[in-house]
């Protein structure tokens, strides 16, 4: 299934290094060319020597290779892969990708990569659940690579809890869905909208909310790489696109979404509603900044336009509308009034409840309700894996 593709593996000091030889050896016998970089570190936890056998190619630790006194090029072997797996990836190798710091190989050639690129970390719990490590998964996530979030299990500290390496099994079939989920959405056209809406109080303030467009934009991504024409209607986000199927369009304001959206969701097959517009917006903007004063500010708000609502009920036989719904409380009977209310064909809910959902972090946890009544329950995993996920829902129910 794997014949001819080419895989780098990028291998960091974790005791979950001891995984990384079976993942070769699966690799290998699905007929992947396997290259593998190692950090110096990761040499203390698995040999070369044990990685070269199994890969049939000598391991890169160090651009020079003084055994044989040959330069290895970082920017050739980010360049030369299909796809890109790092596992495991401890903390520090976590936040030098993140922040750029190419200290060793291993980033200088993910730096240099072209290809996707699956980040699979381990370490233990409460690292894994630190801010700072949660922070560089979501800046990596949102970058566009494809975190494989760990496992919950028994870890080498003798604590039990989240941060165990992803067995190989599964990161060899989550490999394996890369290229065969490919082209299945060929020559259609997807609406997403991401991000959140900034409605202006004065020439300095604004009303907005935490969305970051990360599940936005790893749908965008997702469907471009099926094969589909993707229009991506943003708010603003910190946030690039660099595929040249996405077509990008930059909006501040819910009149600004609303306005863009009309346009585009006419032409297009799917619709996917992933943004996080405001339900309200400033009656009257102050032409000048507003002063602090001693007195309460009243600010008087008016309803935005519910583009949701509006799409669905100019939708066409044949187009499919997808909509969210972010929840409290109540969230399974809220989403199926939405999902009726709005005319949608689905809809993906999560909830602010669930840790490791919502706004902000690189994971997510959702349902998805379709219109007949099924109901999909997710885990937690990687927005760019849960974007697979609604997908996958979306075009098993439906004729594309």
């Amino acid at each position: 299934m794997l014949t001819g593709k080419k895989i780098v593996i990028g291998i960091t000091g974790s005791i979950a290094a001891c995984k990384i030889p079976l993942l070769t050896r699966l690799l290998v016998k699905e007929g992947a060319d396997v290259r593998i970089i190692m950090t110096p570190a990761a040499s203390e936890f698995i040999t070369p020597l044990t990685l070269s056998t199994l890969s049939q190619h000598p391991v890169i630790i160090d651009p020079f290779d003084k055994r044989t006194g040959e330069w290895n090029s970082h920017v050739e072997l980010g360049q030369w892969a299909d796809v890109m797996i790092l596992a495991p990836v401890t903390a520090n190798t976590l936040g030098k990708m993140a922040h750029g710091i190419a200290d060793n190989f291993l980033v200088t050639a993910y730096l240099s990569a072209k290809c996707p690129v699956f980040i699979a970390p381990a370490m233990d719990l409460d690292m894994y659940a630190h801010p700072t490590t949660r922070h560089n998964i979501s800046i990596l996530a949102g970058f566009g690579n494809t975190i494989i979030e760990p496992r919950t299990g028994e870890l080498a500290s003798g604590l039990s809890g989240p941060g165990r390496l992803e067995e190989p099994e599964e990161i060899l079939q989550i490999i394996r869905n890369h290229f065969t989920a490919q082209k299945t959405l060929d020559k259609k056209k997807v609406l997403v909208t991401a991000g959140p809406t900034h409605e202006r109080l004065d020439p300095v303030r604004f009303l907005g909310n935490y969305s970051t467009g990360t599940m936005g934009f790893a749908i965008a991504r997702e469907a471009a790489a099926r094969g589909a024409m993707v229009t991506l209607v943003t708010g603003p986000v910190n946030m690039e696109t660099n595929d040249p199927a996405i077509r990008r369009i930059d909006v501040v304001c819910a009149a600004d979404m609303h306005a863009a959206c009309m346009k585009e969701a006419p032409k297009a097959d799917i619709i996917v509603m992933a943004a996080a517009v405001a339900d309200y917006t400033v009656s009257r903007v102050s032409p000048e900044k507003i002063k602090k004063t001693a007195a309460p500010l009243k600010v008087e708000l008016t309803p935005t336009t519910d583009i949701l609502k509006e799409i669905g009920l100019g939708i066409k036989p044949g187009q499919v509308l997808v909509g969210f719904a972010l929840e409290t409380t109540n969230g399974l009977e809220n989403a199926r009034k939405k999902l009726k209310a709005k005319n949608l064909d689905f809809i993906v809910l999560n909830s602010l409840k669930e840790r490791g959902a919502g706004f902000g972090p690189g994971t997510n946890k959702i349902s998805i309700i379709s219109k007949n009544g099924e109901v999909h329950q997710g885990k937690l995993k990687s927005k760019s894996l849960v974007a697979g996920e609604i997908l996958d829902f979306i075009q098993k129910n439906i004729t594309v």
